[in-house]
């Protein structure tokens, strides 16, 4: 699938006649760049605009070097030619519970390790809650509250060493071990220091709304321009960046970007959580709807999801959107739109909305606010 996409995009750039250097880039100053090619060959190039767009990659274990056959990061996951017996995820963000969701559905007998309280930091935890119980049935085990204190490959597997939340230590094997801890922006070896472009203490590349950097010329998007590290982020940053060298106007404001975990099911969510409201001491009024009433949910076979809606309760304006369950992916678009046209829940529950959908526990999440 990759390939085909990757493939796809390779078309386009032929049809539009762009000039594509493969190589490694480094700025020699503000308007200068020398791209090195597999074969060492390195190559002068002058520009008068430049977007940097060069990602991130996974953040290994201190002490782990770099991924091996036996010790994996998430691109190694989707790489593998065989599947694990066993496979210990260090890890229990959106990377780690996606990953090692596909290797329980192919086999793996899989267990997960987390530093903190509990899965997904950072997500409503009435949320987390459908996904753990159904985890808890496909995993082996759910390790919270735990630390990987040593790693050593072996020629038959990894010898683990895990650090309990009472400091006491147990060895396990695993065929194989991911290390799912987040990722990091590729802008070390990008010779910035030969430019005005600054970084900030996380390695990310100082932006204004209009993604220019300090280098007014030169723009930077995506992961490398800061959190939320989101492919569907950097389209809209993209979109700005080009636009505004083209000589257009645009400025990058969303008023909500969603953030969706492909488990099953799937969370989504956009603007304002409930965790950040009671953290920020904000006053919101919520409405929680159970799908195990939702006719859809019930042809699917399923009873396991929730849609939360988080409003002002003095204007009613919809300040979050969350859903848990399957397709949350794709129901999460009508919360995004919602808060990107400033709608209110009482424009949400005067949108007739298609029955029997899934989609219809927006329409009456938002009747409970009436």
């Amino acid at each position: 699938m990759v390939k085909k996409l990757t493939g796809g995009l390779g078309a386009k750039v032929a049809k539009q006649k762009l000039t594509y250097l493969r190589g490694m880039a480094r700025f020699k100053d503000a308007h200068r760049l020398e791209v090195t090619d597999t074969e060492g060959i390195t190559t002068a190039l002058e520009f008068s605009q430049a977007i940097l767009a060069t990602g991130s990659r996974p953040i290994m274990l201190p002490g782990v070097e770099a991924a091996s056959q036996r010790i994996i990061d998430s691109t190694g996951a989707l790489n593998l030619t065989d599947v694990p017996s066993s496979l210990l995820v260090v890890g229990g963000g959106y990377i780690g519970l996606e990953l090692g969701s596909a290797y329980a559905a192919l086999g793996s007998k899989v267990s997960v390790v987390e530093m903190t309280a509990g899965l997904l930091p950072g997500c409503d935890r009435d949320l987390v809650s459908l996904l753990k119980r159904r985890l808890d049935n496909i995993f082996e085990d759910i390790l919270l509250k735990t630390k990987v204190v040593e790693l050593k490959e072996q020629k038959n597997g990894v010898a683990v060493t895990l650090e309990d939340k009472k400091g006491e230590s147990t060895n396990r094997r695993f065929d194989r071990v991911l290390i799912a801890i987040g990722r990091k922006p590729n802008t070390e070896q990008l010779g910035l220091d030969s430019t005005r472009i600054k970084k900030n203490d996380k390695g990310f590349i100082e932006v204004d709304g209009q993604q220019r950097t300090a280098e007014p010329h030169i723009f930077a998007i995506g992961d490398i321009a800061g959190e939320p590290m989101l492919a569907h982020k950097a389209y809209a940053e993209a979109e700005v960046a080009a636009e505004v060298a083209a000589g257009g106007k645009a400025v990058y404001e969303p008023r909500a970007i969603p953030a969706v975990v492909f488990t099953d099911p799937e969370i989504a969510w956009c603007g304002l959580t409930e965790t950040q409201a009671r953290e920020q001491k904000i006053k919101v009024k919520t409405a929680k709807l159970p799908w195990r009433s939702n006719g859809r949910c019930l042809t699917l076979g399923r009873d396991d999801g929730i849609t939360k809606l988080i409003v002002d309760p003095e204007t009613d304006r919809v300040l979050g959107v969350a859903v848990a369950g399957p397709g949350a992916g794709e129901l999460i678009a009508e919360g995004v739109l919602a808060m990107e046209m400033a709608a209110t829940s009482e424009d949400l529950r005067k949108t007739i909305h298609p029955h029997p959908t899934l989609s219809e526990t927006i329409f009456d999440a938002a009747r409970m606010l009436s």
